[in-house]
């Protein structure tokens, strides 16, 4: 696996294990500062630009509802500078709402950061194990 395989796949696992503390504080780091950023919740608008998508997982993360989530069976793309994984959420636990999800990753100032997570759901349910958290 090379360094940048690595790099990203960490990226997107701190982006989920951000969702899971339910920490805006690691959310806000996981998001690209400079680039242009968007996301589309499921069943929700695109929104676009860091203000207002980072507002909106301010809202999701203090709901209080914030669903229990799994990234499942990351796979990194890398392209250059940008990288896309795609992966499963499973919302809830085993018998839970799974999600397909793509996330986009930019590299800035050296560092893999999200610029779009698009999440959907998905009547499939992924064979293979959790992926294994990456220690930061």
């Amino acid at each position: 696996m090379s360094d940048d395989h690595a790099a990203a796949l960490a990226a997107n696992q701190a982006f989920y294990d951000a969702f899971a503390a339910g920490d805006i504080r690691q959310m806000e780091a996981a998001w690209a500062k400079d680039a242009p950023v968007a996301c589309a919740h499921p069943g929700a608008p695109l929104l676009v630009g860091r203000a207002v998508v980072l507002e909106s997982w301010a809202s999701i993360l203090r709901g209080g509802g914030k669903p229990d989530v799994v990234c499942l069976n990351p796979q990194v793309h890398l392209l250059g500078g940008a990288a896309y994984v795609t992966c499963y959420e499973r919302l809830g636990g085993v018998s839970g709402t799974t999600l397909l999800a793509t996330n986009v990753l930019a590299k800035e100032a050296g560092a893999w950061r999200m610029v779009h997570h698009h999440a959907s759901p998905t009547p499939m349910t992924p064979q293979r194990a959790p992926s294994e958290k990456i220690l930061h």
